[in-house]
């Protein structure tokens, strides 16, 4: 069982992209819609990671395909209100499945008690 110390460690990545997405709903520079791609995709990399090596293949190529489109190379040109969907989404996206993640987790556990 995870306990609360480590489940925020765990869940930080997760938080800080999620803040990252919510920061770009502002008018801010364009560098730092570029740095907030570079650091979504290196993160949605991690992730994939992650996953590959929980065996969870679906998750794994969701966030490869978020990889893709968070990618600073080749821009996917959305516009800016659907970029700012995106955005909003896998915030939110992120920050429930890192809670869902803990649910997981602690009822597996609990159970096997």
């Amino acid at each position: 069982m995870l306990t609360n110390k480590e489940q925020i460690v765990a869940c930080a990545p997760k938080g800080v992209l999620s803040l990252l997405l919510l920061l770009c709903l502002l008018d801010m520079p364009y560098g730092y819609y570029a740095f907030t791609r570079f650091v979504a995709m290196a993160a949605f990399l991690y992730f994939a990671y992650r996953e590959h090596g929980r065996d969870n293949a679906g998750l794994m190529w969701l966030y490869v395909a978020l990889a893709v489109l968070f990618q600073p190379l080749w821009k996917v040109s959305l516009g800016r209100t659907l970029w700012n969907v995106v955005d909003v989404a896998v915030a939110a996206w992120l920050l429930v499945s890192c809670f869902l993640r803990h649910r997981a987790d602690t009822g597996s556990e609990e159970g096997d008690q």
